[in-house]
């Protein structure tokens, strides 16, 4: 084996060795993109259900008395009953 072939094995070598290791650096930051990009997901979709839970607060607010007795929307009967229908 001359000289010539003796570093074009060693240049082969080390190009094959770069470019496996650049290949498993990529497949690394490829999962931690993935993993980031859920936790911010997971981060909005908590976000969403707080803000949700807050809405569904105020309007349960809204429609109790100081006494915590729920108030009846739908009466808008004469009679004072609580949304009967009459007979």
């Amino acid at each position: 084996m001359n000289d010539f072939e003796r570093n074009k094995d060693q240049v082969q070598a080390g190009v094959q060795a770069g470019a496996s290791l650049v290949g498993r650096i990529a497949v690394i930051i490829t999962d931690a993109i993935g993993s980031i990009a859920r936790e911010l997901g997971d981060f909005v979709t908590e976000g969403i259900e707080m803000r949700e839970a807050a809405a569904l607060s105020r309007r349960a607010e809204k429609t109790e008395t100081t006494d915590g007795r729920p108030i009846d929307v739908d009466d808008d009967d004469e009679d004072g009953e609580d949304g009967d229908l009459p007979g």
